[in-house]
């Protein structure tokens, strides 16, 4: 299963990578710092997941998601952010968010969430073949 990283945080990025890099469930194949590259990365390289914060320079994590959605539902979306108000959690799912996690308290579900997400995958390709 192949994952994209976006944050404009270097300190982040390099959490996720390690904690991903981890797993055998998930591959990175790109880390960005900001939307206008992320949403040009998740049009060409079509991951399974895409893990975004919301505040980035260039598009927000959340327009990133908004314009994905126009053009690919099945990219599973991890939202990872410091704004972990119910406005906020409530803006990702109306836009198609899958996860939802805040940076303080929920870090390491991240790795569960794509564990998850792999399970359903694999689910999935079992009872089509």
């Amino acid at each position: 299963m192949t994952v994209i990283l976006a944050d404009d945080s270097s300190l982040i990025l390099e959490r996720l990578q390690q904690m991903i890099g981890a797993s055998k469930k998930a591959k990175i194949v790109g880390t960005f710092n900001n939307g206008t590259d992320t949403l040009e990365a998740l049009k060409t390289l079509k991951p399974d997941v895409a893990i975004v914060d919301i505040k980035m320079p260039g598009l927000t994590g959340l327009q990133v998601l908004n314009e994905i959605r126009k053009v690919n539902k099945s990219i599973k979306f991890i939202v990872l952010t410091f704004y972990s108000s119910d406005h906020y959690r409530n803006m990702a799912f109306r836009d198609g968010a899958d996860y939802y996690f805040s940076k303080v308290d929920d870090f390491e579900k991240v790795v569960l969430a794509i564990e998850e997400i792999a399970e359903k995958r694999n689910n999935i390709q079992i009872s089509n073949t």
